[in-house]
């Protein structure tokens, strides 16, 4: 808006003062075209992400004071919010990597925030979630519903490592989080051995006494149940854009496992290569085997088993397969926040694939 008068810039000041201010010079920024989100597309290597959470385990221990050993990824697009960006991987989602030690045992808590988790590395360890003892293998995916009490122990004799990732920024965002710790350093194990498994063993069908369940009541997904899908699902024709892939659900309801986080497995075939989408929900992945690439608005992201790397909100992307072996990748995503919202929106881009004008560096 054009306007010459000289009482305008002491006008300005003056709403500053009283903490108020001119819509009609701050529209543009307040109501884009389309999405602008502070987070950038980013790819963090495994043989720097990995080398950092082992040698934690020389400097730091879980205990009430820091309650888990985590590295968090720190997107660049926040680095100005805070010293450590406040740990956010998009503006809605949080993710790290954790590590347990032989003999350890993380204390048990509960809070408000959602939490999924993806195990990377080790055996022996296992979690424990409102009395169930979860035991963890790679490849397994475990839901953490808000306000459950959960907490880790590790009875094994090798390293522990996986994947966290939370809905921290949203409910920061919000300024509605709420944090407890259990009386005791950890919870007793109240529910039988391999209950999850027993009472979800077979797939669509759900126990007469959860048709009333909000959260999820499967606590873990095996690896071998994921992987066993995927393959039966390569027998078919793929998806266009997201190849052959399979999301975690709730089992009493259908709906996404972590009610405000979504997860899923892709399945990308030596040589596959996805059409080029976008959407509005952001996407966490974590290249849990294979290598290739990714292309996010124009930039090639190369990737290799361990890397993970971001889609932000409406960013043109596409995935190749370039090894020799099947790939898989692990993903988490905002998708049930948009689609609770009303907001989310996708589209095909024009060509089906993007040119790549550009190289991630890293």
């Amino acid at each position: 808006m054009d306007n010459d008068n000289p009482r305008l810039d002491t006008y300005y000041a003056e709403l500053r003062q009283h903490h108020l201010g001119p819509l009609w010079n701050s529209i543009g920024r307040l109501m884009t075209h389309e999405p602008r989100p502070r987070a950038e597309a980013h790819l963090w290597r495994w043989s720097d992400v990995r080398r950092y959470v082992m040698e934690s385990g020389t400097l730091v221990v879980p205990d009430r004071g820091g309650e888990r050993r985590v590295i968090f990824f720190a997107n660049p697009g926040f680095q100005e919010l805070e010293p450590w960006g406040w740990g956010a991987m998009t503006n809605t989602l949080y993710a790290g990597v954790q590590l347990l030690l032989p003999g350890e045992k993380a204390p048990s808590h509960r809070h408000n925030q959602n939490a999924i988790r993806f195990v990377l590395e080790g055996r022996g360890a296992y979690t424990i979630v409102e009395g169930e003892r979860i035991d963890m293998e790679p490849g397994d995916f475990l839901i953490t519903p808000a306000g459950l009490w959960h907490d880790h122990v590790h009875a094994g004799t090798e390293p522990m490592l996986w994947f966290d990732c939370l809905d921290i920024p949203l409910l920061y965002q919000l300024g509605v989080m709420f944090f407890e710790n259990y009386p005791d350093y950890n919870q007793p194990i109240t529910k039988p051995s391999g209950y999850t498994e027993k009472r979800y063993q077979t797939s669509g069908l759900r126990p007469i006494q959860d048709r009333r369940t909000v959260y999820a009541p499967q606590a873990v997904f095996k690896w071998r149940s994921t992987q066993d899908a995927l393959r039966r699902l390569a027998e078919l024709e793929p998806d266009p854009y997201d190849g052959y892939g399979v999301e975690y659900v709730n089992p009493a309801t259908g709906e996404a496992a972590g009610i405000t986080i979504g997860a899923a497995m892709q399945l990308l075939p030596s040589g596959h290569h996805t059409q080029a989408h976008r959407h509005v929900h952001s996407t966490i992945y974590h290249v849990f085997r294979g290598s290739g690439y990714s292309v996010i608005n124009g930039v090639r992201f190369a990737w290799h088993a361990g890397d993970t790397f971001v889609v932000p909100n409406w960013a043109w992307h596409e995935h190749h397969n370039t090894g020799a072996e099947d790939a898989y990748l692990f993903s988490t995503h905002d998708a049930p926040v948009m689609e609770r919202l009303g907001l989310e929106r996708e589209e095909s881009y024009p060509d089906g694939y993007q040119p790549v004008t550009g190289e991630y560096p890293g």
